[in-house]
Order: structure tokens, then C-alpha cells, then sequence
């Protein structure tokens, strides 16, 4: 699953399907259950929540649905969008209030822009103006999370090596520098040949990274490669995703700041906002909670142990005396 890119060719038919047929959730409903202090601040509000199908987008729209009922809303779930763009088209429609974004996907792939912004808090700024200027959207303060690239290696292999960042392994015997990546990643303007470029170490290039030492393979099987050292030391992955702890891998910091911050971020439609302010307060509740260790966890509870998004949704909630 493309997590971050929008297939573009495909949205004017799933625009269209949203619109004539109604955006369906694919991913069941939330469970009922109130704030822990009993209020209601939300009593009255009609609220209609979305969200990509991939299993993170999923989870933040179950917790926000979740705690937005909670708060008294009467919540419609379409949490589960198909596609990658029809969640996105209900929230420009009209059809659908509230939905997790991420600030990278704002910039790339909604605006076109090019600039590479490492501060995450510059990037939500900048992504915030060009959305409420030109969609009338609202991307409320980002939550402590970055869903973004990076490059990951086995626990054991990390230790064996002495690496701890990207110049770390850019300082590495070449034979010792081989990569597993999607072809997707590979073939990206922001991805593999620039970041090789960014660390000095470019591909099939002088002291760079040789073709035979990089293998191209289906995004799921990078991770199991990669936590086995074979037939890469390192592979590319998704901070967030609940494999990294479940395979014991460990990520490696991008020192020079090559990947785009990837914060996640939930968007409202302005008039929702205006009418109930009080949205902006609750979710902001939930975005200070939300870091990477707990989403690879959240993550993990579904991708690895099964559990349904709305349950962990509940229980993550329950746990955090959040609500009854």
C-alpha cells in the first residue's frame, strides 16, 4: 500500500463514485461511550469523520470518531475510504468534516511543491496557509508523530556495524552497504537515488552504493528482508508501522534532514470549526498522546495481532482516562 502517494489518474473516478453513490466506510463502526467527567461539549454537533483505508489513517479516524461521540457529536463513521483520494474528495465536497492528513502529503502531492522543509513545525505552517487559503481547510496543530520515511536495520545488525544515523552507514565498507527498497521509493524524485546523492554516496557512482548491492522487492517483504540482513543490512521503512518493534529493528537517524517531515495531522473543514470550536480542543487532547512509539504499537495490535481499529481505538482511549 502507497501510504503517502495520491493516485491522481484515478481520482476523477472515485470523485464521482463519492458523490453519485455516497462515500462508504469498509471498516465497520465505533464503539459508544462517553467522556470521563460526563460532559458533553459537543452535544448537538453533526459530524461526519473520514479516513484512508491503510491501517494508521483507519485508527486515528476510529480514536477521533470515538472521542468526538464520546463528546456528545453525533458522529457518522466513514472511516475506511477506498482508494487514497475519495476521502480526500469528500472532505473537498462537503461530504465529510474531519480527516488525519499528513503534512507531507499536503505539500507533495495536494500542492505540487517541490522545496524540501525539515522543520516539521515550518512545513505544517506553510502546508496550514496554502489549505485554508485554497480549500477552506483547517489542519489543526500537528499530533507527536512522523509517519515518514527512513531506513531501518536489524537490532543485531545496527550493533554489529556501529550505526546510529545514515552518515553512519554512508562511512561503511560499499560491501557492507546494501539496501532493500520498494520500487515505488526507488523511482520517487524525493527517493532513493537523491537520498544516496543527499549522503554522498550515490548510486553506481564513484565510493557510491554499486546496483548489485540494492534489491528491489514488494514494500511488506522489505521488512522481514531487512530484520533477517538478507539480502539487505538495511531497508526502507515507515516510522510509525508496528513491524519495527515486532522484528526488533532499529531505525536509523536521517542526520542531514533529507525526508520531508510526514506530521500527522487532523484537518477540518473551516465552517465545522467555526460552528464548534470546541473540536479543536478535544483533538488536541489526542494529537499530544499520539507519538511514534505509540502508533508502531497501535499499528502493530492490528496489522500483527489482529484486534479490530475500533476496538484498540476504544481500549487506547479507556487507557488513557479519556473516556468510560
Amino acid at each position: 500500500m502507497i501510504r503517502h502517494s495520491l493516485r491522481v489518474g484515478a481520482l476523477a473516478l472515485i470523485a464521482s463514485v463519492a458523490a453519485g453513490c455516497g462515500l462508504v466506510s469498509s471498516s465497520g463502526t465505533f464503539q459508544t461511550t462517553s467522556l470521563t467527567d460526563g460532559e458533553k461539549p459537543l452535544d448537538g454537533a453533526s459530524l461526519v469523520v473520514t479516513s484512508k483505508s491503510f491501517t494508521e489513517g483507519v485508527l486515528l479516524g476510529k480514536i477521533t470518531a470515538t472521542y468526538l461521540a464520546a463528546a456528545g457529536a453525533n458522529v457518522t463513521d466513514l472511516t475506511g475510504a477506498p482508494g487514497s483520494a475519495s476521502s480526500r474528495q469528500a472532505q473537498l465536497n462537503g461530504d465529510a468534516d474531519i480527516l488525519w492528513e499528513y503534512t507531507g502529503t499536503g505539500w507533495v502531492n495536494y500542492h505540487g511543491e517541490t522545496e524540501t522543509i525539515a522543520d516539521p513545525d515550518e512545513l505544517w505552517q506553510r502546508v496550514h496557509d496554502l489549505e485554508l487559503s485554497s480549500n477552506n481547510l483547517e489542519w489543526l496543530p500537528p499530533a507527536n508523530f512522523n509517519d515518514t520515511y527512513a531506513f531501518a536495520a536489524s537490532s543485531a545488525t545496527a550493533e554489529r556495524l556501529g550505526v546510529k544515523t545514515l552518515s553512519d552507514v554512508a562511512a561503511l565498507p560499499p560491501n557492507e552497504r546494501t539496501f532493500c527498497v520498494d520500487d515505488e521509493f526507488f523511482s520517487r524524485a524525493d527517493g532513493f537515488g537523491p537520498m544516496l546523492d543527499t549522503y554522498d554516496i550515490p548510486l553506481d557512482g564513484p565510493n557510491g552504493v554499486e546496483g548489485k548491492n540494492v534489491t528491489r522487492m514488494d514494500a511488506g517483504v522489505v521488512y522481514t528482508s531487512t530484520a533477517q540482513s538478507s539480502p539487505c543490512n538495511f531497508g526502507m521503512v515507515y516510522t510509525t508501522d508496528g513491524r519495527i518493534k515486532n522484528l526488533d529493528l532499529t531505525v536509523l537517524e536521517d542526520d542531514r534532514k533529507f525526508f520531508l517531515p510526514y506530521s500527522g495531522t487532523a484537518v477540518v473543514r473551516a465552517p465545522v470549526l467555526e460552528a464548534h470550536p470546541e473540536i479543536a480542543d478535544l483533538v488536541g487532547v489526542i494529537s499530544e498522546r499520539l507519538t511514534d512509539d505509540l502508533m508502531q504499537e497501535l499499528n502493530g495490535k492490528v496489522d500483527i495481532e489482529g484486534e479490530d481499529p475500533a476496538d484498540v481505538a476504544y481500549e487506547w482511549l479507556r487507557s488513557e482516562g479519556l473516556v468510560t
